[in-house]
């Protein structure tokens, strides 16, 4: 066979195999040694192409795909630091547990480390961030290699997308020329396993159902104590909150819900799912007080930061952690159990086998404080000044039912914490979690749009500086997207950390306030968006409203002061002190 042979038959059945096994996107990046896949996928009539130049905001794009549709996207890009590029969206999607086919085109093995031009070590550059790692070989047409390229593309993308999910890289290379032929008649057909479309492979999971032994030993254990918890962090199952619901309500024990657990929205029931917490767990009296016996949780650590101060106060309390796909996500070091299973069965095998008992004192407790605190957080929320906190309050009103309420990281991620209360509207909150960075929030969320979604995303202004590249995924592929730009003027969330009391001045604001001192409207005007800007509340309610008739891009950049914000929040966590303290003390009367 000729070298156009070999190429063009082995990334015709590599892409097919993708296709076939699932995958129905990829983010491709302009590069010559990329050029083979690259022309195979525009060419897949049953792939769906996003092209962006900038590999770093490419690989957080593909990551929004991947966490709003739950299935993984291809990234392709060229050899040398194009690949690097990635790095940051592969660490997010390794510890957020999102699908991602890393596809990284290279030189042949003659051409590195020779001085070869656009050549560096690319094996393994990921290390422990993906889940499984795979040098290809040479494209050869053979049938035996056909095999291994269609075995080899369809184990990457069930690696990426059986538990845990994460990402997945595949390092090809490629001799010149580059150009297969996509006339060839049977370019898709390549090592297909007869004529049919089915995967050359077919990968299944097994349900992981917890063993009625446990269950009944669970259920005898929980039985036993009065003051427990339910907790639950982020997650993205959609049915769990009506099975936690009712294992809550069999064993009266509150549910602290994440505001990503997908439990505080929605049309199931809410009696036991509590969303202050966060609040009234910084009053230390509370933390002393509401000591419980045990705590389940579901899902990663929630948002909160009072929360896992509250459970390391009480080190005794016996923790289970329950988690579909395994893993260790548990940074208190406090768990005594770690539970790998299913949590909608562990919830429904739980339910059944326990006998629901009436209400406890401390239960009522704690939805008594969740009920003023969230009172107090509602009607404190609504200063007119322009509070960050607000913007929450009003989004959860104004959203489109089934829309994504994308959170930047540092303050917009902790005030939805705060302020998304409990409702019946069918709403999506989403957030980059897994390392909790500033950098790739634009392009993520617009990744999340390109799944079909309407995403209204809030974020800071350095992170929006961060990722301005990430705005052409808007202007390229038309994208309905509405950005609520929070703009103080620097790093916000460090106004409330201890180096804002503990530093000079001056030296704080060079080092941690950062403020930047841009007129962002320019760059919203480059990529084809429309801005404003909206001096009250009452304006604001008008321009997202408007925003969500307008196609494209648009952009409100609520304009706020980072010393105003912190004496609102602090207020407003003074008040719930002193209301949480009040109601402590009736309890004990």
């Amino acid at each position: 066979m000729s070298h156009m042979e070999d190429l063009t038959a082995t990334v015709g059945a590599f892409v097919d195999e993708l296709v076939l096994s699932g995958l129905r996107h990829a983010v491709i990046s302009p590069g010559s040694r990329s050029t083979p896949l690259a022309l195979a996928m525009a060419a897949h009539p049953n792939l769906k192409n996003w092209l962006l130049v900038d590999e770093r905001s490419a690989g957080f794009f593909a990551l929004g795909l991947g966490k709003a549709l739950g299935e993984p996207a291809a990234l392709l890009c060229t050899s040398g630091t194009a690949a690097a590029n990635y790095f940051p969206a592969v660490a997010e999607a390794k510890l957020a547990r999102v699908p991602l086919v890393v596809l990284t085109a290279d030189r042949p093995h003659e051409l590195r480390d020779v001085g070869a031009p656009q050549a560096m070590d690319q094996i393994g550059m990921f290390g422990t961030h993906v889940k499984w790692f795979m040098e290809m070989a040479l494209p050869e047409s053979s049938e035996p290699m056909l095999r291994y390229v269609r075995t080899t593309a369809g184990r990457a993308v069930a690696t990426a997308r059986t538990g845990p999910m994460g990402p997945v890289h595949l390092n090809l290379p490629f001799r010149e020329p580059l150009v297969p032929d996509l006339s060839f008649p049977s370019i898709w057909l390549g090592g297909r396993r007869g004529e049919g479309s089915s995967p050359y492979v077919r990968v299944v999971s097994g349900e992981q159902d917890p063993s009625g032994g446990e269950l009944d030993r669970w259920a005898q254990m929980l039985s036993q104590w009065e003051r427990g918890l339910i907790v639950v962090g982020p997650q993205e199952e959609s049915e769990l909150g009506s099975a936690v619901h009712q294992l809550a309500e069999s064993l009266s024990f509150p549910v602290l819900a994440d505001p990503l657990s997908r439990l505080r929205n929605g049309s199931h029931t809410k009696e036991w799912i509590l969303e202050g917490y966060d609040a009234f767990l910084r009053e230390g009296e509370a933390v002393e007080k509401l000591a419980p016996e045990v705590v389940i949780r579901f899902g990663a650590m929630p948002v909160s930061k009072a929360l896992l101060l509250f459970l390391k106060q009480h080190p005794h309390t016996r923790q289970i952690v329950v988690d579909p796909d395994g893993g260790w996500r548990e940074p208190s070091l406090l768990a005594a159990e770690m539970v790998y299973t299913d949590p909608i069965r562990f919830c429904q095998g739980l339910t059944e086998r326990i006998l629901p008992r009436r209400e406890s004192s401390w239960a009522q407790l704690w939805k008594g404080l969740n009920q003023v605190t969230t009172a107090q957080l509602a009607a404190a929320g609504r200063v007119d000044a322009p509070f960050e906190g607000r913007v929450f309050l009003e989004l959860a009103e104004l959203l489109p039912e089934e829309g994504i309420l994308f959170a930047g990281n540092s303050m917009p991620v902790r005030d939805l914490d705060s302020f998304l209360m409990k409702s019946d509207r069918r709403l999506l909150p989403m957030a980059n979690r897994g390392a909790n960075g500033i950098d790739g929030v634009i392009s993520t969320a617009l990744g999340a749009a390109a799944a079909g979604f309407h995403v209204t995303l809030v974020l800071g202004d350095l992170s929006f500086f961060h990722d301005l590249n990430g705005l052409l995924a808007a202007k390229l592929h038309a994208l309905n997207t509405t950005i609520v730009l929070i703009n103080n003027d620097g790093g916000g969330i460090f106004s409330f950390l201890p180096q804002a009391s503990q530093t000079e001045p001056t030296t704080f604001e060079t080092l941690f306030g950062t403020p930047l001192g841009l007129d962002y409207g320019h760059a919203v005007r480059m990529y084809g968006g429309h801005l404003d800007r909206p001096t009250s509340w009452e304006e604001f309610r008008k321009n997202y409203v408007a925003s969500l008739e307008r196609p494209g891009l648009n952009v409100i950049e609520v304009r706020t002061d980072r010393r105003e914000n912190v004496n609102l929040h602090r207020g407003i966590w003074k008040q719930i002190g002193e209301v949480v303290r009040r109601r402590l003390r009736e309890a004990e009367g």
